[in-house]
């Protein structure tokens, strides 16, 4: 099996990020994986998580600041 191309995660949106997590997941649970390329899938699903986590905390602490300059 080929080893997959992946697009760099900085230029996925969030929910581009969530779905190719969501396929990875699947292609690793599936009995059709292919185990040459379980260590790629594993280290491309962190760098997601990584990505998609940042990403939520960035986007909660602008929020943050949001709601708390309202309350001035």
């Amino acid at each position: 099996m080929q080893k997959p191309e992946f697009k760099p995660v900085s230029e996925l949106t969030y929910n581009q990020a969530v779905n190719e997590l969501d396929t990875i997941l699947h292609t690793m649970q599936s009995d059709a994986c292919d185990i040459d390329l379980l260590a790629t899938y594993t280290r491309r699903a962190t760098e997601l998580l990584t990505e998609c986590r940042n990403r939520l905390t960035t986007t909660d602490r602008e929020l943050q600041s949001i709601l708390a300059d309202l309350q001035q």
